[in-house]
């Protein structure tokens, strides 16, 4: 079923929002060369504590079948696409990092993601970076009432596999509210004038997740932890947005 929130729904969101926009301004901060996963995870949990929220996170277990999430964040370096486990990792100068941050604030989610350079990267390195940020802000500008979800899907997937990229198929945008993970489903690729209609009040969590290799992924041992097959770099960036009348409205950021 998909909810359509009202505007007070929608304001208590962009308080939960704004709580996981400062997280992310905290990683920003905080990611260098040396510091652990593990650290940048208590610097998040410290931030969202703080502000009276709960890590959406913490405690996850989308099926009930895999071991609970363990941590405040998922930090995911490298060859990691998504839900890595923040732990005694080191990050070195020339990784990348993606932090995907939840918070629970007045039983409303708000859900994003960035991925950072640690220190210098390599030029190719810092284009996969834009290109997948720019492929979000791609996605949002076709989050507008009366499109469909897959004008969202079409504009991630043209504008990523058309400078190079692939992006995941097995992971999804989707909608969110009272629960992380509601409906509707929005994949990275698709056609333009398909799936579900879009109408104000329609939150969602958009996410382009790009592989710099082939599409295809798979799942550690954790069963979490999801990296590239051929082990090469992946990017992640997420935001929370409303769709309006007019632009959508984003919901993660200061």
């Amino acid at each position: 079923m998909i909810f359509l929130k009202s505007a007070k729904e929608i304001n208590k969101m962009r308080r939960a929002g704004r709580v996981v926009a400062e997280v992310l301004d905290e990683m920003r901060k905080r990611v260098a060369p040396g510091v652990t996963t593990a650290q940048l995870d208590e610097w998040a949990e410290a931030v969202i504590r703080k502000h009276g929220a709960t890590p959406s996170f913490k405690g996850y277990s989308p099926d009930g079948l895999r071991p609970p999430f363990p941590a405040t964040i998922c930090a995911s370096v490298n060859e990691e696409l998504v839900h890595g486990i923040p732990g005694l990792r080191v990050l070195d100068e020339g990784d990348i990092i993606s932090v995907d941050v939840g918070a629970i604030l007045d039983g409303y989610h708000g859900d994003a993601a960035v991925t950072l350079p640690v220190g210098k990267i390599d030029p190719d390195v810092q284009r996969l970076l834009e290109v997948t940020e720019a492929a979000l802000y791609e996605g949002i500008g076709a989050a507008r009432e009366g499109n469909r979800s897959g004008d969202i899907s079409a504009a991630i997937q043209s504008f990523v596999e058309g400078r190079g990229y692939n992006v995941v198929r097995e992971y999804t945008s989707h909608g969110i509210g009272r629960k992380m993970h509601e409906e509707p489903q929005v994949p990275n690729y698709g056609y333009p004038g398909r799936g579900v209609q879009l109408r104000k009040g329609l939150t969602i969590a958009l996410e382009p997740m790009v592989l710099a290799g082939e599409r295809f992924v798979r799942e550690l041992d954790d069963r979490w932890t999801v990296v590239s097959c051929d082990g090469k770099l992946t990017a992640h960036f997420e935001h929370t947005v409303a769709v309006t009348d007019g632009e959508a409205e984003i919901l993660t950021r200061i």
